[in-house]
């Protein structure tokens, strides 16, 4: 049975632009410091993704990059600041599939993913890494699988929140695999990867970039990724797909979007320097070596990729039952 969580680096080359961008003029854009608001915890993938570009887009723009921390209900908070920021180009927010889900999922959000924001740029993707506690019993995917089976509803996993992507990607595993787990929600996928460190909880789907450390170290344990193929960085490391789930694939990405009507000047600008950054040598291979695919994009080829991981992200969530308040 093939998984419809399909990595997003097939959609970089369409070109379509479902959302607009104002053409505006900007004149000596940038003017001051600029916000990236990550709605999520500190340490998460979009946080060190951010981090990581910062110093090398603030050189470039002769602007300070602030990362600004703001997670509360599940990046809803964050992603409301930023639509109601002034649109000048000065306020980014990052965001993942997540953002798209709750777009699809709920209906008391105080935005419109669609029409309240400007897509800039796709900037990587990378297969979800599924990850235990060194505790545990399992030590492969079907070991794991045949735990589950006998214990039904006793293993805790740990999510960045309720319908985010590593929420969805883990009950679409247990619909796949017939298992039962009890899904603990936390604020960001760091704080899931802090409660796996602590065995609060058994397993997580979480990106292999910000959790390398520990899985290298031995703290935790990289028993499978959901990518389309083993990985040069980690040949020994199987895919779920060959690991007892056919056809099971599941990808995170990482992106930026600013506040709708912000000028084409800027998103134009931003666009250039995010492009730019990701090609400087030490950066691009950082992003190699730390197991992700560079996939930046324009923004009108950004928005038609929008418009299919709503679709196909809010589809998986709709047609596993997963409810939000």
């Amino acid at each position: 049975m093939k998984s419809s969580a399909r990595c997003i680096a097939g959609f970089v080359a369409c070109a379509s632009c479902a959302w607009t961008v104002p053409a505006l003029g900007q004149g000596n854009y940038p003017t001051r410091p600029i916000r990236i608001i990550v709605p999520f915890a500190p340490g998460g993938g979009s946080d060190v993704l951010s981090r990581q570009l910062g110093p090398h887009l603030s050189a470039r723009l002769k602007q300070p990059i602030v990362v600004d921390n703001r997670p509360a209900s599940g990046g809803i908070l964050g992603a409301d600041i930023v639509a109601k920021s002034t649109p000048d180009g000065h306020t980014l927010l990052s965001i993942t599939p997540t953002f798209l889900i709750g777009g699809v999922l709920r209906t008391d959000l105080p935005y419109d993913v669609h029409k309240d924001f400007a897509p800039v740029t796709l900037v990587i993707s990378t297969p979800f890494g599924l990850l235990l506690h060194p505790a545990f019993p399992a030590k492969s995917v079907k070991e794991f699988i045949a735990y589950a089976r006998a214990n039904p509803g006793k293993v805790n996993y740990g999510t960045s929140g309720a319908a985010s992507s590593p929420h969805l990607t883990t009950e679409l595993f247990s619909s796949l695999t017939g298992i039962s787990m009890t899904h603990v929600p936390y604020k960001g996928i760091a704080l899931a990867n802090t409660a796996l460190l602590g065995n609060e909880v058994q397993l997580v789907f979480s990106n292999m970039f910000s959790t390398m450390g520990h899985w290298k170290a031995g703290r935790l344990r990289l028993v499978a990724h959901a990518g389309a193929k083993r990985r040069e960085g980690i040949p020994d490391v199987p895919t779920i797909a060959e690991s007892g789930v056919p056809g099971f694939e599941a990808s995170n990405w990482y992106a930026y979007i600013a506040p709708a009507r912000t000028p084409r000047a800027a998103i134009q600008r931003l666009h250039k320097e995010f492009v730019a950054v990701t090609q400087i040598p030490e950066v691009r291979q950082a992003l190699i070596a730390q197991l992700n695919d560079v996939v930046v994009n324009t923004p009108e080829e950004f928005a038609k990729v929008i418009r299919i991981e709503a679709e196909k992200w809010g589809g998986i969530g709709k047609k596993l039952g997963v409810k939000l308040n």
